[in-house]
């Protein structure tokens, strides 16, 4: 394999790295809307709340980090295709 091909292997798997990201954040807003609005009065619940929104942070974080990531690699694809 050469460095062509490992590149666009590279850039396919970020893509679904960062789609993965973008499910799981969808995920969590929608869990952290739902439990404000129907569960904010179990303990527990606001408890796991609260992780969910760290995650949620965290999960925004490292998908800005594959996005860089990718159009790093996008860029190099682009060089090696025009040379």
């Amino acid at each position: 394999m050469n460095k062509l091909e490992t590149l666009k292997m590279a850039l396919t798997s970020r893509d679904e790295e960062i789609m993965g990201y973008q499910i799981n954040i969808d995920n969590y807003i929608r869990a952290i809307d739902k439990i404000n609005a129907e569960h904010s009065d179990k303990p527990a619940i606001v408890e796991f709340r609260d992780r969910l929104i760290e995650l949620l942070d965290q999960h925004r974080i490292e998908q800005l980090k594959a996005k860089i990531i990718r159009d790093v690699i996008a860029d190099q694809l682009t060089e090696l295709e025009a040379s």
